[in-house]
């Protein structure tokens, strides 16, 4: 299997680890560290050899940070990890913080009066530490860079990634990576700029037109790059992780260098050069300026055209979803034939990517499948581990998030479904959370607006509940990339206007702690909309996935007419494009859950 249950956080180790931490910072004459999720390409996810803050810790999110002064060891962790955290780390030596409301640069005004607090310049941004430094502005705090304390004492750290990469086809990419080069190229020409640094995994794997395998579960190369004006690349990254099919694949205007090549490259670049102040480290600005170099903040050349993806592309999505749609199908027919009682959230995690491998072009799971029985469908990225693993009990609430990495494209699904009976209570909220999904899925919208000009519509049947969910109601996604792409979201802080071709997930959710959790997702893709009569443009959706949604949680009468003939339309269209993938028992289960409400 793709997916393991072994459990990697370990708090009985935090006291220990963090002592020791402690007693390096004293030697330093530091009265702080910073601990951050991140990895110096700044992606989302990390290596073994980078998940310091779960070693450190033993919390196990994919966001987050620890900040450690000597009598306080703050994990700071946003809404999606409230639950998750209480049960991963010795809470005895650290404190939950709840971020963003708690800001890090006012939580060391609260906690330190005097001091300097360290962190690595190689894995926080130049804003990041900008907006720390702006808050504590007048204390007698300051932050400064310095070596990696939590490597210091990790004895075995493990090794870096050593993925192979491989081509990826210009006729998936839907633009040869010459052209990609040549046409950023310009604009930075345009702008005059020399050369521009990128340090995103997943954009010079875009540039590129490659894939790697350095991160679990996302198809991306570990590396650095500098495009420069004449649409040359020079990649560092590791040689041996390229053969020879590989190398011709980029080119001859792309040269590979090893990762010890990057800091002395930058000290003899041309003038000016860009680097993205959001999500570059902080040491490639100071590696320029130290040799003179003039920076110029600008953001990564590689993201907005790599979040507008080509016919190619998107026809590559349709294609992976309809294939990943008939896989989902045949895996929520079993588990309804499935005794109540009879499986463990394990026994539906394995089942499920069996029905993905069963396609004979599964490349990985897209991410650990969230499966959630329960009480723990509450903790919204729960990982079921050999420790926690649970029954599905008769008339429990089953939230099960799960996706794919398909040659041709990236998936990302979550159904929530009713085992036996799971009460009233549970049936209205889920029919609030598909309210709002359904509201994400008609919209229509003038050309300019962004993710939270849309957000709060998927939120409003809850709101009039006086309920919410603590996460964004959509993330961006990569093509046969990172299932967690930027910088297109639909979140209330997300200010980057919605362009065709960029692909969104839409997953409104409820959560009851200690009882049951609900989510339900689609991806979707903006579209330019029909024309009609009042020469505005205006942008729409349309829907990806095809898996129809679980009719016994429907409280029917709750749905308005438009409401109710939009789900009776695309349970039409899953069954219309899901069908002949699917047979026998199959197909008739299929059409028993698509029937019109």
């Amino acid at each position: 299997m793709f997916q393991s249950f072994d459990s990697h956080a370990s708090p009985d180790q935090g006291p220990a680890r963090l002592a020791a931490l402690r007693e390096v910072m004293r030697r330093e004459g530091l009265s702080g560290f910073i601990i951050p999720r991140s990895d110096a390409h700044q992606g989302e996810y990390v290596a073994a050899r980078d998940e310091r803050l779960q070693w450190l810790t033993g919390f196990t999110g994919s966001a987050g940070f620890c900040i450690v002064l000597p009598e306080i060891a703050g994990v700071f962790i946003d809404g999606r990890y409230r639950v998750q955290v209480k049960a991963q780390v010795d809470l005895r030596v650290f404190t939950p913080v709840p971020w963003p409301e708690v800001k890090p640069g006012d939580w060391l005004r609260d906690h330190l009066v005097a001091g300097r607090v360290g962190f690595d310049p190689w894995l926080h941004t130049a804003e990041e530490m900008a907006r720390i430094g702006a808050a504590l502005k007048g204390t007698q705090v300051q932050v400064q860079p310095c070596r990696n304390l939590v490597d210091a004492i990790w004895p075995d750290q493990p090794a870096p990634p050593m993925g192979r990469a491989f081509a990826h086809p210009d006729a998936l990419a839907g633009e040869p990576s010459a052209d990609k080069r040549a046409r950023l190229a310009e604009t930075l020409r345009q702008a005059g700029q020399r050369a521009a640094v990128i340090t995103l995994p997943d954009s010079l794997c875009w540039l590129l037109n490659i894939r790697g395998a350095d991160v679990p579960r996302n198809p991306v190369l570990h590396g650095f790059a500098v495009l420069h004006d004449d649409a040359r690349v020079t990649l560092f990254a590791d040689p041996a992780k390229f053969d020879e099919a590989t190398r011709a694949h980029m080119g001859g205007h792309v040269t590979l260098r090893p990762p010890s090549a990057f800091v002395p490259a930058l000290h003899t670049l041309p003038g000016p050069v860009r680097v993205d102040r959001a999500t570059a480290p902080l040491a490639v600005r100071d590696e320029l300026e130290e040799a003179g170099i003039a920076v110029v903040w600008g953001d990564d050349p590689c993201r907005l055209p790599k979040a507008c993806k080509t016919a190619a592309e998107v026809q590559g999505m349709r294609d992976a979803h309809l294939r990943d749609g008939a896989a989902m199908v045949e895996f929520l027919c079993w588990l309804d034939r499935q005794p109540a009682g009879g499986l463990t959230e394990i026994d539906v995690v394995r089942a499920l990517e069996g029905f993905r491998r069963a396609t004979n072009v599964l490349h990985d799971i897209s991410f650990d499948t969230i499966c959630g029985a329960g009480p723990n469908g509450a903790i919204m990225h729960y990982r079921v581990t050999a420790q926690t693993n649970r029954k599905v009990r008769a008339d429990d609430v089953l939230l099960v998030d799960s996706g794919a990495q398909y040659r041709d494209g990236t998936t990302d699904i979550t159904r929530t479904v009713a085992i036996g009976d799971p009460g009233e209570e549970a049936r209205i909220c889920y029919t609030r959370v598909l309210q709002g999904m359904i509201a994400i899925s008609r919209v229509r919208f003038p050309k300019g607006l962004a993710g939270r000009d849309l957000d709060p519509l998927a939120r409003f049947p809850l709101w009039v509940a006086g309920q919410d969910f603590d996460h964004g109601t959509g993330h961006g996604v990569g093509a046969f990339l990172s299932v967690h792409e930027g910088p297109q979201r639909l979140s209330r802080i997300s200010e980057v206007p919605l362009e065709p071709g960029m692909i969104l997930s839409n997953e409104p959710g409820y959560y009851r702690e200690g009882a049951f959790g609900i989510r339900l997702e689609n991806l979707i893709v903006v579209q330019v909309a029909p024309d009609l009569g009042d020469k505005r443009a205006h942008y729409g959706f349309e829907t990806l996935t095809f898996v129809p949604f679980d009719r016994r949680m429907i409280v029917v009468i709750m749905l308005s007419p438009d409401e109710r003939s939009w789900l009776d339309a695309y349970h039409a269209q899953v069954r219309d494009k899901i069908g002949p993938r699917v047979a026998g028992p199959v197909l008739d289960w299929l059409a028993a859950a698509c029937a019109p409400l």
